[in-house]
């Protein structure tokens, strides 16, 4: 099985199906991470603030893998914005990680009512210029602050990492990072279990159709819409089930109906504002 690779802005490669460690125990990640690398994934996506960067550079360190063969992303935390801070906060990752460099590096908030995300982003800039990561990007950034950070910097994030899900598509970044050839990355490509998502009739219909669960068909809806998904798992039977979503594809009206589960009105979000997380 081959993982497809999306080609970002500078021109790296990142897995499209990855292993997202959110929420995932400190006690049961390096357990987990491992199995997510015996299985076939490449890609994981982990943060400061989740407090397991330990365990999954063991798990790496323990796997024997070639660096080369692995895209690992770690973020920045709302605290480490100001000054020299995103130095010192990349290196103790690196550190947790047993990595000298990172392949993605994201500013995880914007945080705007401290109005520090621009310096974050030149930061990140200067980080990627002197090696400790490969490619840079945010989360968690609407319009406004995108537009804001390519203004006064001229770089444009390699990816955004937002919530999406079909509930809760976010039109205007999607469009906006189309139009700036800035890849999509959805968090909580499942809905975090927040709704009634796999009993809902097209992807109950779709799943039936395809002899595959709700959770493979909403999988491949991400990917079929061309965006990064790292869904989350402790159990190896789930994950290797969220890696079997490449011996088929849905239809194109099968993927109108899944899109059209979004109302358009935002009351689809699940989790936090990105104005409101300072």
């Amino acid at each position: 099985m081959t993982i497809p690779s999306v080609t970002l802005n500078d021109g790296n490669l990142i897995p499209q199906l990855g292993y997202g460690v959110f929420r995932v125990p400190p006690a049961d990640t390096e357990r987990a991470v491992s199995e997510a690398l015996e299985l076939g994934y490449r890609h994981i996506d982990t943060a400061a603030i989740y407090g397991n960067e330990e365990g999954v550079g063991a798990a790496i360190a323990a796997s024997g893998i070639a660096r080369d063969e692995l895209f690992v992303t770690t973020k920045l935390w709302n605290d480490r914005h100001d000054g020299d801070e995103p130095n010192k906060a990349i290196a103790e990752s690196l550190e947790k990680l047993g990595l000298d460099f990172v392949d993605l590096y994201l500013v995880h908030w914007p945080t705007p009512a401290a109005d520090n995300y621009v310096h974050a982003w030149q930061k990140l800039i200067e980080l990627r210029d002197a090696g400790l990561t490969r490619s840079i990007g945010v989360s968690n950034h609407l319009v406004p602050h995108l537009e804001r950070i390519v203004a006064e910097t001229g770089v444009v994030p390699a990816v955004d990492q937002i919530e999406l899900h079909p509930a809760y598509q976010q039109r205007d970044v999607t469009t906006w990072a189309a139009e700036h050839d800035v890849k999509i990355e959805s968090w909580g490509p499942l809905g975090q279990g927040k709704y009634d998502l796999f009993g809902a009739a097209p992807v109950a219909a779709a799943a039936m159709d395809h002899g595959k669960t709700p959770a493979q068909v909403v999988i491949r809806w991400h990917l079929q819409k061309g965006y990064i998904v790292f869904p989350k798992s402790v159990r190896r039977e789930r994950l290797a089930e969220n890696l079997d979503v490449f011996d088929f594809e849905l239809t194109a009206p099968q993927m109108a109906a899944i899109d059209a589960m979004d109302p358009g009105d935002g009351s689809g979000r699940v989790s936090a504002h990105p104005d409101e997380v300072n």
